[in-house]
Order: C-alpha cells, then structure tokens, then sequence
C-alpha cells in the first residue's frame, strides 16, 4: 500500500478545502495546552516550533523528552477516549 501526504488522504475522504493537516497541527497544540495542561515549551518542543528570541535560539539546548514522551502517551490516551466512548462531536449530522 502506497503511503500519501496527510493533505491528499483528506482530499480523499471528502475533507478538501474544509480542513488542512496544519489545522490537525493547530488543535492538538490547544487541546495539549488547554484540556490536556502541557506546558507550552513542551508542546512547542514537540511540534518542533523554534524560540522566538535570538538569545533563546542560541543558549537553549533543552530537548524535554522525558515531558514530551508523557504529554504523547497523554495525546494517544485522549485518542483512544475519543475513539471508544460517545463524547465526541459529530462532524457531520447523519441522514
């Protein structure tokens, strides 16, 4: 089986123009900060964002992996949650 970008399986499932994979990007960052309470430098870390600031750039060598490993079996978690129970939201109404 063939592998494809993120952005042409989506197309594929009927969700072109309606979502990118960088909205996919933008909501787990808020549901890691917000529902999920990960520090921010972490999530950061994790979705390889830079520091802003030159001397941040330059000094921080920091890799958070212990963090970033809980916060991703925390994100998978979440997942599954979604996945198998009926708190989830539909996107579509159905027929």
């Amino acid at each position: 089986m063939q592998e494809l970008p993120f952005s042409t399986a989506l197309a594929t499932m009927g969700f072109k123009d309606i979502h990118t994979a960088h909205g996919f990007r933008a909501t787990a960052r808020t549901i890691l900060e917000e529902r999920l309470k990960f520090r921010p430098e972490i999530v950061e870390a994790q979705l390889a964002h830079t520091v802003k600031d030159a001397l941040g750039c330059a000094y921080n060598r920091t890799t958070h992996l212990d963090e970033r490993a809980k916060m991703v079996q925390a994100w998978a978690d979440f997942l599954d949650t979604l996945r198998t129970t009926d708190n989830v939201v539909p996107i579509f109404k159905s027929a």
